[in-house]
């Protein structure tokens, strides 16, 4: 079967009553992943969010609620697990291999009866920025993609956390002077030629888990680049913004989201 291939899908409860949960079995590169989809609760056709997760195994896991408050704007979302995680195949590499699980997942809404294949957005936090800026460098049908509080450079990863640097070391294979190439490999600021999507950047500027300077750079180089970038900056915010501003934002961005096309950037 093809990459994106839907096997399972399965009814999961979902806390919106006009949202519908599936936990979904999909092909990523020959394995049997899992995701989690939500649908409006109607026959109507919707833009396509794809919902690339941060952190890595139980650490930062997709939550209903969140894929659904999205889904609530007006999106079919899909939000990949992972390999490796909640049943699926595999192991997670920390955006090497694993970045397969969100390129199939966006043929997925591709292939998805009620999404309109023309408008798919990207949609990445934290770890999930590097995964959506892989994804949009190989669909470059994309419409949109948004990275918040993501990740664009794995060599800053690795001198900031220092509290990630056992499992970056063992998922990854060493530092990153001992395999530069692998650490260059999982940052897409190296292949940013290859991206067409127009990009939203959002952060907070006190953030301790991923800083600022990984929108910067993001930044700098997308418009060295002249490639259609905007950003959203929140001085007093950290890693997480406060559920009031938090749902401001989403309202936001996926108004945002629907405003780019890609007929504007082709």
């Amino acid at each position: 079967m093809e990459d994106g291939t839907i096997i399972m899908k399965q009814r999961f409860p979902s806390p919106h009553p006009n949202i519908r949960l599936f936990i979904v079995t999909y092909f990523s590169q020959g394995l049997k992943v899992k995701g989690l989809l939500a649908e409006p609760d109607d026959d109507q056709i919707y833009d396509g969010f794809l919902y690339l997760r941060g952190g890595i195994k139980n650490v930062g896991k997709v939550r209903p609620s969140r894929i659904v408050q999205f889904a609530a704007e007006g999106f079919i979302v899909f939000a990949p697990y992972y390999r490796g995680n909640q049943g699926g195949e595999g192991d997670e590499d920390f955006a090497g291999e694993d970045r397969a699980d969100g390129i199939s997942g966006f043929t997925l809404l591709e292939q998805h009866p009620r999404v309109n294949p023309d408008n798919i957005h990207i949609f990445g936090f934290s770890r999930g920025g590097v995964m959506a800026l892989w994804t949009a460098i190989y669909c470059k049908t994309a419409a949109s993609v948004v990275t918040w509080g993501g990740v664009s450079d794995m060599f800053l990863t690795y001198v900031e956390r220092v509290d990630l640097r056992r499992m970056m070391k063992r998922v990854i294979g060493g530092t990153p002077q001992k395999v530069p190439n692998e650490y260059k490999y999982r940052t897409p600021l190296f292949a940013v030629d290859e991206l067409f999507a127009p990009v939203l950047i959002i952060h907070g500027e006190q953030d301790n888990n991923v800083s600022i300077e990984h929108a910067y750079r993001l930044e700098k180089l997308l418009k060295e680049k002249d490639k259609p970038v905007w950003s959203w900056y929140f001085a007093e915010f950290t890693h997480y913004f406060p559920p009031n501003i938090n749902r401001k934002v989403v309202c936001d961005l996926t108004q945002w989201m629907k405003n780019q096309t890609k007929k504007q950037w082709a």
